[in-house]
This record gives structure tokens, C-alpha cells and sequence, in this order.
């Protein structure tokens, strides 16, 4: 009867001898899984400050559920791509890139020469573009949206003058050109009849202009 005994007794040291190792076993790789050297927020960070096309840009990094977060203004669309690519780290899973590009955006540290930069480049910008409107003057009139400044007679005068400068066809001539309530009035003399006819041309393509009176004579001025 006590051979039963012995055997059960047997067992239970068995499972108390072999629990300890077990749970030694599966501690070690469940804190492997969690354990990290440095949090990939700080790492993308530290990446973005010492690249040089970045460190100046005002840029932020969130990282949660292994999505990192970027967030702020660059100057480009290159600098942006540049930010996703540097927070693809280690544990990343996706990076949810909000980065607005602002052409004209301040870096950090800048002082009120990039604004005055940013001011002058627009200046720049609308001398450029009013002259390209000077030399385009030869497409189809504009509508009607044209504000009433650049449609008075004085503008008016002023274009259709523009327009006969290096004209090859007028070199020669003497007109004279006068503007009252969008009318258009031509006196003097054009060295041919295809030099009046593209005067006469040229002062009715003019924006703004209602009529063209010819007084204009074909001959050598005297």
C-alpha cells in the first residue's frame, strides 16, 4: 500500500523542480520584445537636426503605436521627402508625414533678412510678370474683368504707343496718337499702305479700345 504514495510524491517534485525553469525561460524573451536602447522619436529627431538640408527647418516627431508622427514647414517638396525617408528607423511601422512645403517658410534662427528676401523676390516676381504682359501684346483682347485703371484713356495711350515701338513695318513713320473716352485717333504720316494697315491693326487689338479714327496719311513725313 505505500508504493502509491511514493510515486505521487515523485511527481510533485518533478513539477516543482521543472515550473522554475520554465518561467526563467519565458521572462528573458517577453522583456527582449519591449526593451528598447533609445526611443525612435529622439532618434529621428537627432537624424533630422544633423542633416544638413533639414537642420534648419522647424520640423516635429511623435511616434505612437510604432507610427511616426512628422509635422511643421520646409521650404521645399525635396526637404519634406528627405524628413520621411530619415524617420523610416528601426520599430518605424509607417511614418504619417503632415509636412506643409511653404516656399517662403523662415528657418529657425533667421533674422528679418529672409523676410526682406521673400519681399524682394515678389517684387521681382510682378516686374517680370508685367513685362511678359508688355510683350504679349499681340494675343486676343482681355475680358471685361479689367479694372478701370488699366482700360482709362491714359493707359490706353500708353499701350498703343508701346505697341508701335519695333514694329519693323512703322520704322519711318510719325503718328501721332491721341485717346479720348476709348476712342483712338491716328494722325501723321507711315511710309506704306501695309504700315497704315498695321497701325490701324495694332490700335484696335489694344485692350480697352472702342474705335480707331484713321487720319493717318501714307508718304515720307516731311
Amino acid at each position: 500500500m505505500m508504493k502509491p504514495a511514493v510515486f505521487v510524491l515523485a511527481a510533485v517534485a518533478v513539477i516543482a523542480t521543472t515550473s522554475p525553469v520554465a518561467a526563467a525561460q519565458v521572462t528573458p524573451r517577453s522583456s527582449a520584445v519591449v526593451s528598447t536602447d533609445k526611443p525612435a522619436d529622439k532618434q529621428i529627431e537627432k537624424q533630422i537636426k544633423s542633416d544638413p538640408m533639414l537642420k534648419q527647418d522647424d520640423i516635429h516627431v511623435s511616434v505612437k503605436d510604432n507610427v511616426a508622427t512628422l509635422t511643421g514647414t520646409v521650404a521645399t517638396d525635396a526637404e519634406r521627402a528627405r524628413a520621411a525617408e530619415l524617420a523610416k528607423v528601426a520599430g518605424i511601422a509607417r511614418v504619417d508625414n503632415q509636412i506643409v512645403v511653404d516656399p517662403y517658410a523662415k528657418p529657425k534662427g533667421t533674422t528679418g533678412k529672409i523676410e526682406e528676401k521673400t519681399k524682394d523676390d515678389a517684387k521681382k516676381v510682378g516686374e517680370k510678370t508685367k513685362e511678359g504682359s508688355e510683350k504679349a501684346w499681340d494675343k486676343t483682347k482681355e475680358g471685361a474683368g479689367k479694372v478701370a485703371d488699366e482700360t482709362s484713356d491714359a493707359y490706353i495711350l500708353s499701350r498703343v504707343k508701346s505697341r508701335f515701338i519695333g514694329v519693323d513695318v512703322l520704322k519711318g513713320s510719325d503718328i501721332n496718337v491721341d485717346v479720348d473716352k476709348h476712342v483712338v485717333t491716328l494722325k501723321g504720316t507711315v511710309p506704306s499702305e501695309a504700315a497704315h494697315a498695321q497701325a490701324i491693326d495694332i490700335a484696335k487689338r489694344t485692350e480697352g479700345v472702342h474705335d480707331v479714327v484713321d487720319h493717318l496719311t501714307v508718304g515720307v513725313k516731311k
